[in-house]
């Protein structure tokens, strides 16, 4: 049985919501919708499929353990029928083994409970820029090497351990090489802040990825143009 949207309260992308514990589809709708979003949520397997396969549903979260079938099962039927609609699973089961099955039967991310709602509408939001680039998941640009599917980080060959919220503005970034971009629109972008002066949130991060992404002899190829925002390229470039 679906538990009901409630009305009026966002008008952004469709989330299909797809998890039978109340407590959880409660606090994941209010939170979600607070984030702009629109959200639906079915309680059962066979519901959820059903809700999945319809139109206008922009992105997946789906529960593994389900009444009526499971999230294993929907994550089939979904990377057939709907290969290019993310799904982004969330569940209690948090071993190496369930987040591979679930990676390999189409999911583009994996939250294991109990998890963060701001982590996961940054998710959200990453996994819709990722569908509206028509289903590119690899970013390369100078010598960084982002994936988008298993959200891995590598420069120069060297693997960099990232944030969730890293990640998003490094993919940002990346996205918009050679091309500054305002503060303003990175913490839009990243964070979902439509204007807010008096946060200095976006440099705080901006230090965070250019002390990982520094190696001995190469410094993080992220630019300061003042007074403006930043770029991704090297100084001179």
């Amino acid at each position: 049985m679906a538990a009901a949207p409630l009305a009026g309260v966002a008008t952004g992308p469709q989330v299909l919501l797809i998890e039978d514990e109340p407590g959880i589809v409660d606090f994941v709708r209010r939170g979600l919708e607070g984030h702009g979003f629109r959200v639906r949520a079915e309680t059962d397997g066979i519901a959820g499929e059903r809700a999945a396969l319809e139109a206008g549903v922009d992105v997946v979260v789906l529960d593994l353990m389900l009444p009526g079938r499971s999230g294993f099962e929907i994550l089939s039927t979904l990377h057939r029928a709907m290969p290019g609609l993310p799904v982004i699973v969330l569940t209690a089961r948090g071993e190496v083994e369930d987040r591979v099955a679930g990676l390999d039967r189409g999911a583009v991310d994996y939250l294991v409970k109990p998890f963060s709602l701001a982590e996961l509408a940054a998710r959200v939001r990453a996994q819709l820029r990722t569908a509206a680039l028509g289903g590119s998941t690899r970013l390369e640009a100078e010598d960084v090497e982002l994936d988008l599917l298993t959200r891995k980080v590598r420069r120069q060959g060297n693997t960099i351990a990232l944030s969730t919220t890293e990640f998003d503005l490094l993919a940002h970034l990346m996205r918009n090489h050679e091309r500054v971009v305002a503060r303003e629109e990175i913490l839009s972008a990243v964070w979902g802040y439509q204007h807010d002066p008096a946060t200095n949130i976006v440099d705080v991060y901006i230090g965070y990825l250019r002390r990982k992404l520094r190696l001995p002899d190469s410094p993080a190829p992220i630019q300061t143009v003042r007074s403006v925002g930043y770029r991704f390229g090297r100084a001179g470039a």
